[in-house]
Parts: structure tokens; sequence; C-alpha cells
């Protein structure tokens, strides 16, 4: 089912508030690495929006989502003070780790890996 456009508008309006929240709050960088809002999908009654989350260097991804889900309170406190002139409930926010771009570094390295193979003489 595609999104309708009310969604995708209030989807941009989280993601750009969750940015400045996390950079805020201090939670874009966790664990010596960094971390930032991938996407933000909410369903077609406004009331749930799933946030994906991007890691890029930390060590436990369980831990630095774990620590997200810890001020998820002040978190939607935030974002209900930035967005309430914009949408009229504030979401249920439920967050996912986005490791699309594990695998966007795992698929470069296989095709590194089958070049030099290739440039390998038999």
């Amino acid at each position: 089912m595609q999104e309708g456009k009310r969604q995708k508008q209030v989807a941009a309006v989280i993601r750009e508030a969750m940015n400045e929240i996390f950079v805020r709050m201090g939670l874009n960088m966790v664990q010596g690495g960094m971390l930032s809002i991938s996407s933000v999908k909410v369903t077609p009654d406004l009331l749930e929006a799933r946030i994906y989350v991007s890691l890029f260097q930390v060590k436990d991804a369980n831990a630095a989502m774990q620590v997200i889900e810890n001020k998820s309170w002040e978190i939607k406190k935030e974002l209900a003070d930035k967005i309430k002139h914009q949408v009229r409930r504030i979401p249920v926010l439920q967050y996912f780790l986005d490791d699309t771009l594990d695998h966007v570094y795992k698929m470069e390295e296989l095709f590194k890996k089958i070049e030099e193979e290739k440039q390998q003489p038999e």
C-alpha cells in the first residue's frame, strides 16, 4: 500500500525534529560511533511512527538501541513540544535498527573480492 501525502508530510516533520532532538540530547554520538535517523514511516491513521535508526561504527548496536529506549519518554516529550502545532496527536514511537549500511558494506566487500579474483592470473 502506498503512503499518502499526509503520511509523508508527517514523517518528514518527525524525521527532521528527531534529528534535532538527537543532536541536542547528545544521542547522535553513542559509544564512539554516529547515530542518525535514516527514515520514518507513519501508519495511515498517523498514530504510530516507525523510526529507523542508522548506526555507523557503533560497537554494540543492541546497547545503542537500549540507550534510545531508555530515553524514549524524554524524546517523545521533546518531539511533542516541537510538532504539537502540526499534528493533532503525537504518534507512538517505535525504534528499529536500520542495517542497510551494513548490507551495503558487505556487498562492496564481496564485489572487491570478486574483482581481485578476476585480476589474479590462474
